[in-house]
């Protein structure tokens, strides 16, 4: 399929103090060069001061979908206290990484940028948990998925511009929020074994899902790895379900968090987990960023079909950091996110979002407009059941709680 030509016409004028403008001459020849952007599905005219990503990384931030993502959670709901982090939150800190990360691979900032920011606009209310009771809601509807939800969200629920539902993002942008975590058909598979939101986007073969995604897509999904991972320390620590004695039983943080009480004997023990989790961070990094450019010298890829093409991923970290990583969150999962507390919110959680699900699906009429007439006039349970998935996947926590409490709690009727 042709796309629209990408809004390549960037201004050549524009002033030489402007970092992007000399920064792209030394992209990498693996990189996505937004040059060469295979474009839009549909024509709009070039923006005179954006390149293509540029124009995506805006288009997401003015997003409803990216807005409230500051009251979905992580770990926590959103109610529990202002200091933990939300997926808004998260977004930025992903989208900080991930642009350290491709200044130094020499690749294409904006558009790992933008992949980092877009990547949770597909999570439903109360993190995971919500997730999980989402796709048992729709179990007999072909279920749910929150990278697929992002793929839907972008080509289609976003309602904002006049000529095109979606927000008509490149195709480098849509790949990469397809197959950010790699290829998503093995070959020869029939696109019928992908979750739904994925199957239904009508140019899902054009992005080419046996291979692999560019490189900035590679460095977003392990920048979200780097920051969670460091994240859940700091929030874990400052809820009390774990304590800096319970991680220095972690051979590789414990390590650092010995370092960091030497050097700094005497301060509080919130700058001590801060520079902690600072000082982790640029470890992990660090090694992402040598172990992909050892990939680079292994694998020699001259341009970012090369990537694409790989039989692996060209981005990744080493097989110390690896083992450290996955050390992290088996610590995680045992003392923090199957502590009772989490576990108490998780099922208070499944419980709202099942009985909303149920209850709009029987009686539509409590949707509000256009939601309602949507639902009714749906031509089957599945389209029926999607449609009420979409709406709740929308929700923040608060929102959930409160429409919760509005429709089960006879004192709070109105």
């Amino acid at each position: 399929m042709r796309l629209a030509a990408a809004d390549v016409t960037v201004t050549q004028v524009i002033s030489d103090d402007i970092r992007g403008v000399m920064f792209f001459g030394s992209l990498a020849s693996y990189a996505t060069n937004w040059k060469e952007s295979k474009g839009r599905y549909i024509a709009e005219p070039a923006s005179e001061t954006r390149t293509p990503f540029q124009r995506d990384r805006d288009r997401i931030i003015h997003s409803s979908s990216f807005r409230r993502l500051k009251q979905k959670t992580q770990v926590f709901v959103a109610h529990e206290g202002d200091h933990y982090r939300t997926r808004l939150t998260h977004s930025l800190e992903v989208a900080q990484i991930a642009r350290s990360i491709a200044r130094s691979l020499h690749v294409d900032e904006d558009l790992a940028e933008a992949l980092a920011l877009a990547h949770d606009l597909g999570h439903p209310p109360f993190g995971h948990a919500g997730e999980d009771q989402l796709d048992d809601c729709m179990k007999d509807y072909e279920g749910f998925d929150h990278n697929a939800q992002a793929l839907r969200i972008v080509t289609l629920l976003e309602q904002r511009y006049p000529n095109f539902d979606g927000l008509n993002l490149t195709w480098e942008m849509l790949e990469g929020l397809a197959k950010h975590n790699g290829p998503i058909l093995k070959a020869g598979e029939s696109v019928e074994v992908l979750p739904v939101a994925l199957k239904e986007f009508k140019h899902i073969l054009d992005l080419e899902p046996t291979t692999h995604a560019g490189i900035e897509a590679q460095i977003a999904a392990l920048s979200d790895d780097i920051a969670y991972n460091n994240h859940d320390i700091d929030d874990g620590v400052w809820s009390k379900l774990i304590s800096i004695t319970d991680l220095k039983e972690i051979d590789s943080v414990g390590e650092v968090f010995r370092e960091v009480e030497t050097e700094f004997p005497d301060i509080d023990e919130r700058r001590r987990v801060l520079e902690a989790v600072r000082r982790l961070i640029g470890i992990w990094v660090t090694d992402l960023v040598n172990e992909t450019n050892r990939r680079i010298q292994d694998y020699k890829p001259q341009s970012a079909i090369d990537v694409r093409e790989l039989s692996v991923p060209l981005v990744g970290f080493s097989e110390k950091i690896k083992r450290q990583l996955q050390e992290l969150r088996s610590f995680l999962s045992e003392k923090m996110y199957n502590h009772y507390k989490v576990n108490r919110m998780r099922s208070r959680a499944k419980r709202i979002l099942r009985e909303l699900f149920d209850l709009y699906l029987k009686e539509p009429e409590t949707l509000p407009s256009p939601w309602r007439e949507q639902v009714e006039s749906g031509s089957s349970d599945t389209r029926k059941a999607r449609l009420v998935c979409d709406y709740i996947a929308g929700m923040t926590d608060s929102f959930a709680i409160n429409e919760h409490r509005r429709l089960f709690n006879l004192d709070s009727m109105q």
